[in-house]
């Protein structure tokens, strides 16, 4: 004799959600992890809190009392560091070279390592490991080279010049990053793009070029990040150039001696690092997507 079992029944036996098990492994894993990880996020967070604070209090307050609120909320040593320390010049000069390279550097990054990931010719894999040896090289054996070469040219001491360094520094890390993205892409949608009369220049730059804009974003973060922190090749070849935002911070921290402004050097470190933070916030859905999607092919 069987019993027959009512729909709201069966319903609740087939659509009631298990819940996992937690085993004590488990519970402790998790604990060690979030207190690893609220350890380091105070070990970041915490340094750079002091520094934007200290920025508006004076070199006594800060010796006084260094991890107390400053007593006047100004502006004055942001534009003791802007306008007298030449900061903003620098600045300027930052967000100019490293905006043309990065637009150059990704230009030709990316088309390189299309055509490195979709079209087989003689010497490919040789330039594409040439690209590769590139991560390899110190930067700092290649400086004397670069003087040289850069000196033939007329380059040398010149925003060109350093521009023109920045996209040779930058450009194997961008092949290597858009290669695999390129090379994941369906082959069926060049083959639909050129049914409808796309050329390669069109198919580049309107279909496959926007599919990679995961990858385009993130290695425009990392390149961003690697250029605007350069400090050895504008010494190296800039020396008595216009000067970029490290190399007026290091001239800043040095030219004062011992009678140093802490509150005017905070201020400039904050002018420096504030761009960063800026690009990451703005980028950070890209960056994040990009690595699910890398982990998730």
């Amino acid at each position: 004799m069987t019993t027959k079992v009512s729909s709201p029944e069966m319903k609740s036996l087939h659509f009631q959600p298990r819940t996992p098990a937690t085993s004590t492994s488990d519970k402790v894993v998790g604990a060690v992890s979030h207190t690893a990880l609220t350890i380091w996020t105070l070990i970041v967070i915490l340094p750079l809190l002091w520094t934007v604070m200290s920025s508006f209090k004076t070199s006594s307050e800060i010796f006084a009392s260094p991890f107390a609120l400053p007593s006047q909320w100004n502006l004055d040593n942001y534009t003791k560091a802007w306008s007298e320390a030449g900061i903003g010049a620098a600045f300027l000069n930052s967000v100019l070279v490293v905006a043309v390279a990065l637009v150059i550097v990704m230009v030709l990054g990316a088309m390189c390592a299309y055509v490195l990931a979709r079209y087989t010719f003689p010497g490919s894999r040789a330039i594409y490991y040439l690209m590769l040896a590139g991560l390899t090289f110190p930067i700092f054996l290649a400086m004397v080279p670069l003087f040289f070469v850069l000196k033939n040219m007329g380059l040398l001491n010149t925003l060109p010049g350093l521009i023109l360094v920045y996209v040779g520094f930058a450009l194997p890390f961008t092949v290597f990053f858009l290669f695999s993205f390129f090379k994941s892409l369906p082959h069926e949608i060049t083959e639909a793009a050129a049914l409808d009369g796309a050329g390669e220049w069109r198919t580049f730059f309107q279909v496959m070029l926007p599919m990679a804009k995961p990858g385009l974003a993130s290695v425009a973060i990392f390149n961003f990040l690697g250029l605007w922190n350069q400090f050895l090749i504008p010494v190296s070849i800039n020396a008595a150039g216009p000067r970029v935002l490290s190399q007026e911070l290091a001239a800043f921290a040095g030219q004062m001696g011992y009678a140093v402004d802490f509150g005017a050097l905070f201020a400039a470190v904050t002018v420096t690092v504030v761009p960063v933070l800026i690009v990451y916030i703005i980028f950070q859905r890209q960056l994040q997507g990009s690595v699910s999607q890398g982990t998730s092919k």
